[in-house]
């Protein structure tokens, strides 16, 4: 890493669901949400992400109504008292217009914009959109993931993405790529596509990684401990992702991750 490369930006998770696999529960109300998001403003996180919909393997879907009525009074509730970007974790178009109405900046998309509408509202809210790839749908998608070449699949489809935002009216400056570890791919998948997130790049579109606490931390660490007890491997795996060029780094633990990028900025 060239001591010239501006440190990434941190994302912080706020997960206001009963179900996601590392922190489902915890964060419900506005105001404990409240609290947490500026909790991670405070460690230093520059984005936070609220999500309303696990996304973890095997997750059913929730609906629109209740997806709106924990993400929507969350984002108010912050856009009032933090700083940082937020951005909004759903696929669907409504909580997309509505979030960014209530203060959202930014839109984190697992299915890329690919809802009937997404694009279109996704371009009429002016936000900026973070473009994932997934194989599958969160409730199957770990069943039996499969690809030819992973990096190139990855690669392929984040390209036409882009595409479709370009000619939906999405200006690329508000483009991030997502290569989406753990959804619909295997061990080995994730693995080739961090060995190999410079050729992810796109268009010169930064990427976003996110690996914390997620079970590939878990397999690398060699033993079945539980999602917060991951979290010095996830530090490390951001750290590398900082190394091989990630501009956005998702995250559960921002602090630890920024005293983790301090000393990168120090010694690079």
């Amino acid at each position: 890493m060239s001591h010239h490369a501006a440190l990434p930006q941190i994302m912080g998770i706020l997960n206001v669901t009963p179900d996601s696999f590392s922190d489902g529960g915890r964060f419900l109300a506005p105001r404990q949400a409240i609290e947490r998001a500026l909790a991670m403003v405070e460690e230093g996180a520059d984005i936070i992400d609220v999500g309303g919909e696990s996304t973890r393997p095997g997750a059913a879907g929730v609906s629109l109504q209740e997806e709106l009525d924990r993400v929507i009074p969350v984002v108010e509730a912050i856009a009032a008292r933090v700083d940082a970007l937020i951005s909004v974790d759903t696929s669907k178009p409504e909580v997309m217009r509505e979030a960014c109405a209530a203060g959202a900046g930014m839109i984190n998309d697992v299915f890329a914009l690919q809802a009937p509408g997404a694009l279109a509202v996704a371009a009429g809210t002016k936000a900026r959109v973070c473009l994932m790839h997934m194989q599958g749908e969160p409730r199957g998608m770990q069943v039996d993931p499969r690809y030819d070449d992973v990096v190139a699949e990855v690669r392929n489809f984040l390209a036409a993405r882009v595409a479709a935002c370009l000619e939906a009216g999405i200006p690329r400056d508000h483009l991030v790529l997502d290569p989406g570890f753990g959804f619909g791919k295997t061990h080995e998948h994730n693995l080739a596509l961090f060995r190999q997130l410079p050729a992810l790049v796109v268009d010169g579109l930064p990427l976003l990684v996110g690996v914390s606490r997620k079970s590939m931390i878990g397999k690398m660490l060699g033993d079945d401990r539980p999602p917060r007890e991951r979290i010095t491997g996830s530090v490390a795996a951001a750290l590398l992702a900082a190394q091989r060029g990630a501009r956005i780094l998702r995250v559960h633990d921002v602090g630890a991750t920024r005293d983790a990028l301090r000393v990168l900025a120090a010694l690079a």
